[in-house]
């Protein structure tokens, strides 16, 4: 798309035409142009509701209005706008007689005295149910919310007429008010108007309830450059597409059976979103003729409403002194103790949403999206995004495509582990090692073990062959494609959300700076490149001096866990004597599950304590950076908690998989940690089921304490308060604001742990799938649990947040892939060396039956389990004992001539696993590359539909542009030509 004021200036410049900013002021409104018609017709029904059921703010606003003129503050100079002038603006005329009813007289704003804080309010206002007649169908009943949700929920000031906006509170306690006052006063003379009110539950509340009008709100849309619709999308058809008309039919069947998919929204249950089907551009007061005007009200949508008024919060100085800016910093120092938009009334009605429609598109996006039982349904994206924004609808977006490409990793998953279930009585390893029954194998522990026979671990072993048998191999290829499958649709899907939601050129806006990062450099500055206007520097050689100084912090913090995890084996191979000689005889029986099962709670909580201090660390750590921008903190911050919080997970689980039972020695000759402790073994069926019970408990454990701080424990906290509420007030009598006051504020970081809960499941489900091919599939049942838990969070038990805007998930994908090539490597160490796939397959065609030739029906495995074991003579351990027991490893028997030396089927091995890596990674990232390669990021039809709407945006300026010169001249008596004058 083409900015809108730049692309007609250029024009213009082009043309001859040079217009004064007093031309500009003094221009006439024009009638909507032929091409508003497909639009303004389209919203005709949708109004002509809105005019019914809106009756009572109408009449508010049928009543003429004063306003005062009003102030700019910049660096340059003043800027005076004409109260006089701006009301000629303010009046959009319509030609159309069909289209007369949109037309509204819309005055100018009283102003106003500002309230003591001990006013008296009519409460009875705030719980009024304006229930508009409705005889229409239930699509039409929709459209009376969007005005009548403001009146019925109290949303107003106390005249009844303006509208809230965003809510500041403070604490009448607090002295520090002339902050408040100065803060206040520069609010107004940018524009703003301010309400206060004392709250109902608590006397020591004050609330300042902010209304921005018109004039305010298109001065800050036109410098933020929001782009607003101003006409109906064409949409653009190849002729020779009519030939595939098969192609057509199927498609046609296609959606036709899709609507009758029970997992689909009823569309006819939500707003049309008319403004996604036009064309928009940047909002230029000059040019507001261009633009789809029907009401002024609704014209800029809440959510755009509250991200300009938080603009303005955030660049208000309270004192004097570059420093002394925003609502952050009052916050901060205790001036205020919070600043939230409204949420739209109450997310519950007493009456049936079948019947009565919804009351607001909050109560719409409980009963359609955030009730436990829409859970097998589509998420209503674009009311999501309406209501939240686009990054929180992004990220719903992306858990949404997460979880749907998770269902057939959990499909395969699951077919692999019931492919072992189906095959585990014909192992022929299972087998061998359930008629050991002769075998007797050495003692695990020094003191408190015995010689234990080789079939007692028959359950092991065929548990072990579940999560280890022939589909390993190709469930760690699948999952490795399904990665790179699942990150390039995604970026497909985002490119059609951010053409959708109209954010395609969204990114090319200039970010402001971080108030810290200006207070600190402040003295710094050079011209940017961007904008050429002069901003404050930070110096290469300050930035590197604290990139260093946080690397230093996260390589402490790396090493801490790794501390952690370190004293975790200690304790192994400390309690596993306690527990091979313990009273229970289940415990001394199965002494080395007792011992991992203790050691993975007790480092899951040793996780969580240390994710606690990990999030202050990080926080501190960032500040120190000073990052110049608010995108450049939440990457850094991000990226510092995925780093801590992976190695917090994962480093104990890398330690089962690549260094449990490596380096223990041999009988005889076992290597102790200090000269003390035995090292520990692996069991005599290997070393996967830890891996596998390490996983698992982890992964399950985090999903339920997750789940509960994320919701239970906001349901508490929300609960205390209403109970507080009710000791002496009924809830009836409380504002809606007050109600969000009592709700839980969105955690400081927004979306940060939502993402890095999700990104560290993404890695628990590619990292170490070939162990536990269960994973995808657990993950898949927390997803579609963890949707509408934060679904019913966002609605009904947090504060709304700020709508804000983003066009990808920033640094998230980054990590992701990063993910993915770790998951690459990972998967065929574990292959190779964690589980016995290489020494079977070696076995097999090398020392076993089938070595040299191969018949068929020939078990090429016969024997594995005996060769798999080396001797050694008891004799040699002073116990009094005589005759060979056996132990895991490929070493020379008593009788060799080398005992106890790594045989030749060793460095066979050995060899083997080296060669099954680099061949198992050169492949996968082969077949990743190539499917990369293959996948556009943009789909095809949707570029080719962005090149000619930036054709067609063109046109149609240039022709609204001419249709308005030629009103002019019919005006002035001048003769109309069809050509630029």
């Amino acid at each position: 798309m083409v900015h809108h004021s730049g692309s007609i200036q250029s024009f213009k410049q082009q043309k001859g035409m040079n217009i004064s900013k007093s031309e500009i002021a003094k221009e006439t409104p024009l009638k909507p142009s032929r091409r508003s018609l497909p639009c303004l017709a389209q919203s005709f029904a949708y109004s002509k509701s809105l005019s019914q059921s809106t009756s009572l703010f109408h009449s508010i606003e049928s009543e003429p209005q004063a306003h005062t003129s009003v102030t700019s503050i910049s660096a340059d100079k003043a800027e005076q706008v004409n109260p006089e002038e701006d009301k000629k603006d303010s009046v959009l005329k319509c030609s159309f007689a069909d289209l007369s009813d949109f037309c509204l007289g819309l005055g100018k704003d009283k102003d106003y005295l500002d309230e003591s804080e001990h006013a008296n309010y009519d409460r009875s206002r705030l719980i009024k149910d304006f229930v508009p007649k409705d005889d229409s169908e239930s699509k039409k009943r929709l459209s009376k919310n969007d005005m009548n949700y403001i009146a019925s929920s109290g949303l107003l000031f106390k005249d009844g007429k303006k509208r809230i906006d965003y809510i500041l509170v403070y604490r009448k306690s607090n002295i520090q008010f002339d902050k408040r006052n100065t803060f206040e006063k520069n609010l107004r003379a940018e524009g703003l108007m301010l309400e206060k009110e004392p709250a109902v539950a608590n006397a020591d509340i004050m609330f300042i309830k902010i209304h921005i009008p018109w004039d305010t709100l298109c001065k800050y849309a036109e410098r933020l450059n929001i782009r607003m619709p101003f006409r109906k999308r064409s949409y653009y058809t190849d002729p020779r597409s009519k030939s595939t008309g098969s192609m057509h039919n199927y498609f046609r069947r296609l959606k036709k059976w899709m609507s009758q998919n029970p997992m689909v929204l009823d569309k006819s249950a939500f707003p049309d979103l008319e403004e996604s089907d036009c064309y928009t551009g940047p909002f230029s007061r000059a040019r507001i003729h261009h633009f789809i005007i029907n009401n002024k009200d609704t014209f800029f949508s809440n959510a755009t409403r509250s991200r300009i008024v938080y603009h303005m919060l955030q660049h208000t100085k309270y004192e004097n002194g570059i420093s002394k800016v925003g609502i952050c910093k009052l916050i901060n120092n205790g001036s205020y103790i919070a600043a939230f938009p409204p949420h739209e009334g109450a997310y519950k009605s007493s009456q049936p949403i079948k019947t009565h429609g919804p009351q607001n598109n909050r109560h719409l996006l409980y009963e359609r999206w955030a009730r436990w039982g829409m859970w097998y349904k589509h998420q209503p994206l674009d009311l999501i995004r309406l209501y939240f924004g686009e990054k929180i609808g992004l990220y719903f977006a992306w858990l949404g495509w997460y979880t749907g490409m998770l269902i057939p990793a959990a499909l395969v998953g699951l077919c692999v582990f019931f492919y072992g279930i189906f095959t585990m009585n014909a192992s022929q390893v299972s087998k061998e090692i359930c008629k050991a029954t002769e075998v007797f194998m050495c003692p695990l522990c020094e003191k408190n073990c015995s010689l234990q026979r080789l079939n007692e671990s028959c359950i092991y072993a065929k548990v072990t062959y579940l999560f280890d048998n022939g589909g390993t191999v190709f469930f760690a290829i699948f999952m490795a494609i399904w990665a790179t499958v699942f990150l390039e649709f995604w970026k497909r899907r985002r490119s059609t959300l951010t053409y959708t939601w109209d954010l395609i050129e969204w990114e090319e806006e200039e970010e402001t700076l971080r108030p810290q990062f200006e207070a600190k450099y402040y003295k710094m500055e050079r011209v940017n490149p961007i904008s050429g206007k002069p901003e404050p520097h930070q110096p290469s050689s300050d930035k590197v001096s604290r990139l260093l100084v946080s690397i230093s912090g996260i390589f402490f913090m790396i090493s801490l866990v790794i501390t952690a995890v370190f004293a975790v084996v200690v304790y192994r191979l400390v309690v596993m004597e306690q527990f091979a000689s313990f009273k229970w005889n289940f415990i001394k029986q199965h002494w080395q599950f007792a011992t991992s099962a203790a050691a993975v709670c007790i480092n899951f909580v040793i996780i969580m304590v240390l994710n606690l201090a990990y999030e202050k660390i990080a926080y501190l750590l960032t500040n120190l950076e000073y990052p110049r921008t608010e995108s450049e903190w939440e990457n850094s911050f991000a990226l510092k908690m995925f780093l801590f919080q992976f190695v917090n997970l994962n480093s104990s689980i890398f330690y089962i998989a690549f260094f449990l039972g490596r380096f223990v020695g041999h009988p005889g000759n076992y290597n102790k940690l200090f000269n003390r402790w035995r090292l520990e073994e692996c069991h005599p069926s290997g070393c996967l089921i830890d891996l596998c019970l390490q996983m698992g408990v982890i992964m399950f454990l985090k999903q339920i304490w997750n789940n509960f701080m994320e919701l239970g424990y906001p349901l508490i906290q929300n609960w205390w308060s209403r109970h507080k509420i009710r000791r002496g007030i009924q809830d009836a009598s409380i504002p809606q604001w007050e109600n969000d006051w009592n709700l839980q504020p969105m955690n400081i970081h927004g979306l940060m742990d939502e993402y890095l809960e999700m990104v560290l499941q993404f890695g628990f489900t590619t990292i170490f799938v070939a162990a536990f091919p269960l994973a995808p599939l657990l993950a898949l049942l927390n997803n579609i649990i963890e949707i509408r838990l934060d679904a019913y969070k966002f609605v009904t038990q947090w504060r709304r947040p700020l709508p804000a805007r983003a066009t990808d998930i920033g640094i998230w994908y980054g990590i992701l892939e990063g993910i993915g090539i770790l998951a690459v490597i990972t998967n065929a160490f574990v292959i190779a060396i964690t589980s016995d796939y290489i020494p079977r397959f070696v076995y097999e065609y090398k020392y076993g039956p089938c070595a040299g030739h191969f018949e068929y029906g020939e078990n090429c495995l016969k024997g594995y389990v005996n060769n798999s074991l080396s001797f050694f003579d008891l004799s040699e351990l002073g116990l009094g004992k005589s005759g060979y027991c056996r132990y895991r490893d490929y070493r020379g028997p008593p009788w060799s001539s080398k005992p106890y030396e790594f045989t030749l089927q060793y460095w066979h091995i050995l060899a083997a696993r080296l060669a099954f890596i680099i061949v198992f990674e050169h492949l996968v990232f082969g077949i990743k590359s190539f499917i990369a390669y293959l996948i556009p990021d943009v789909p095809k039809n949707l570029y080719d539909r962005i090149r000619r709407e930036k054709y067609l945006v063109q046109e149609m300026m240039y022709e609204a542009e001419l249709e308005h010169l030629q009103q002019q001249r019919r005006k002035s008596g001048h003769p109309v030509h069809h050509e630029w004058p």
